[in-house]
C-alpha cells in the first residue's frame, strides 16, 4: 500500500516543555489510524504539531512523499491535511451554513458547491443550518466541526478527541459516518481518543502514546474483545 504520512522522531513542545519525546509512525493511503492513550500523553500535542500551529523541533513529517516538517499550517491544508481539534473550534456565533462557509474561505468560487455535497453525508445537520452554532449540542457542534473540515477536500483528517462530551447516539452516528465517508471522499484518518469502543469500531490499527513516544501497536482483536483495558496500559 502507498505511504501516505511518515513520521520520524518527531519532537515537540511548548516553550522549554517538551512533550513529543521522538514519535515515529507511518499509515497507508486510505487507512484509519488510531492513538490511544490517557491524558497528558502528548496527544493533542502531536496533533498539534501534524497540523503545524506547534513547531517541531527535531525530527521529520512527509506527507505523499513530501517534505512538510518546515511548512505553515495553511500549506499543509492546501497539500490535504485538515484538522479538527478538541473542543471543536466552531464559530458560536455564526449559523451552521455561515460556519460551514468558513471551511470555503479560500476555495475557488465555483467550489461553493462543496457544501451541497458534504450535507448529503451529514443529513442531521440540514435542518440546522440557520441555528447559531453556539445553541446546537456537544454532538451536533462536533458533526458541524467533521463537516466543515471536509469542506477543505481533505486527503487525511487530524481528529481529536471526537467523543469527548457526546451523548452516546451521535458517537455511533459520526462512526458510521466517518466509515462511510472513507469509500466515498477515499478518506485518511488519524483519531487520538481515549474511549475504547469507538476507537476500535472505526480504526484498522491502533498505536499507544505514553510519555510522548509511541509504545508500540495494540492488538484491536483483543480490545474489542474486551481483553485489554486503559489500565492495562499505564
Amino acid at each position: 500500500m502507498t505511504t501516505l504520512l511518515d513520521v520520524k522522531g518527531l519532537r515537540s513542545g511548548y516553550g522549554r516543555i517538551p512533550i513529543l519525546a521522538g514519535i515515529d509512525m507511518t499509515m497507508a493511503q486510505g487507512e484509519y489510524l488510531g492513538i490511544l492513550g490517557h491524558n497528558g500523553m502528548g496527544k493533542t500535542t502531536l496533533m498539534r504539531t501534524l497540523m503545524g500551529h506547534l513547531p517541531a523541533t527535531a525530527g521529520s513529517v512527509e506527507f505523499q512523499g513530501k517534505p512538510m516538517t518546515q511548512m505553515k499550517p495553511f500549506e499543509r491544508s492546501r497539500l490535504g491535511l485538515g484538522l479538527v481539534p478538541q473542543g471543536r473550534e466552531i464559530f458560536p456565533d455564526l449559523s451552521v451554513i455561515d460556519n460551514l462557509r468558513m471551511g470555503l474561505a479560500s476555495a475557488p468560487k465555483e467550489d461553493k458547491a462543496m457544501i451541497d455535497m458534504v450535507l448529503q453525508d451529514f443529513p442531521r445537520l440540514v435542518r440546522l443550518l440557520d441555528r447559531r452554532g453556539g445553541a446546537l449540542s456537544g454532538g451536533e457542534q462536533q458533526l458541524l466541526a467533521l463537516a466543515r473540515c471536509l469542506c477543505t477536500r481533505p486527503r487525511l483528517i487530524l481528529l481529536d478527541e471526537p467523543t469527548e462530551g457526546i451523548q452516546p447516539s451521535i458517537i455511533e452516528e459520526m462512526i458510521e459516518t466517518l466509515l462511510a465517508l472513507r469509500q466515498r471522499w477515499q478518506l485518511s484518518l488519524v483519531v487520538v481518543e481515549q474511549n475504547l469502543e469507538f476507537i476500535t469500531s472505526l480504526c484498522d490499527r491502533i498505536l499507544h502514546i505514553q510519555k510522548g513516544r509511541m509504545t508500540g501497536e495494540l492488538d484491536r482483536q483483543a480490545l474489542l474483545a474486551g481483553e485489554v483495558g486503559m489500565g492495562a496500559m499505564a
